[in-house]
């Protein structure tokens, strides 16, 4: 299917665009991009703009001026009014697939968000922050940069993330501490109550993985947390 694009919006050169995609009035997109089908991208939106990085080049991107590593983002993806994703400088900027970015949301520079994530309203999020699948990012949440969110993870609205945030928990605050677990998160992924009971020792940080019987998509995504790089 046909790409609907609005008159007023500008797609600069190195901008590659798959199919069936909406771009509303006023958006920028600028490359180098790739982005893939299925995507509402609504007005105003601008996407593949330099980073903010104050020595880094700022090219006029929309005049055929190229630089940065790029921004990927996949499949059926909403991108609502006011969104900023920004170039890589190290990485491509990545977004995945069935995210839902709410308005006025922030994708800095080098940040990798991987499936079926939601960030709310005015979520700000710091340049190389990656935020795993599932997980839910509160109204005008600030995550600092190099930050990182676990799956299933539910920041609560206002909150100020300076540190990871684990896998299925509920944390809010400032500075963001842990006050749960994310139990319905866990439902949607196929637990049962017993199930989660046997999740809750890793969930908390106070045990292994105990795998069997964990619905497969989970478990696999479980497993490549446990045996994620310790951050610094």
């Amino acid at each position: 299917m046909a790409n609907r694009i609005h008159p007023t919006a500008i797609i600069g050169e190195g901008v590659e665009l798959g199919d069936d995609n909406v771009v509303g009035p006023y958006t920028v997109i600028v490359g180098r991009t790739v982005i893939g089908n299925g995507n509402w991208i609504g007005p105003h939106v601008t996407i593949g703009t330099p980073a903010e990085d104050k020595g880094g080049p700022h090219p006029v991107a929309w005049d055929g001026e190229l630089a940065g590593e790029g921004v990927r983002i996949g499949d059926n993806n909403k991108i609502r009014e006011y969104v900023s994703i920004h170039q890589g400088t190290k990485v491509v900027t990545s977004v995945g697939n069935d995210c839902y970015l709410l308005a006025r949301s922030h994708v800095g520079h080098d940040v990798i968000l991987d499936d079926n994530i939601v960030l709310a309203c005015s979520a700000q999020l710091g340049g190389h922050t990656h935020v795993w699948s599932h997980a839910n990012i509160g109204m005008s949440t600030v995550v600092h940069q190099h930050g990182r969110i676990g799956p299933g993870a539910m920041v609560g609205m206002g909150s100020a993330v300076r540190k990871e945030v684990p896998a299925f928990t509920i944390t809010l605050g400032n500075p963001a501490r842990v006050s749960g677990i994310n139990v319905v998160g866990l439902q949607r992924r196929g637990c049962d109550e017993a199930t989660i009971e046997k999740l809750q020792p890793f969930i908390t940080g106070k045990g292994e993985l105990a795998a069997d019987g964990v619905p497969e998509e989970l478990s696999t995504l479980l497993k490549a947390w446990a045996s994620r790089t310790p951050q610094a």
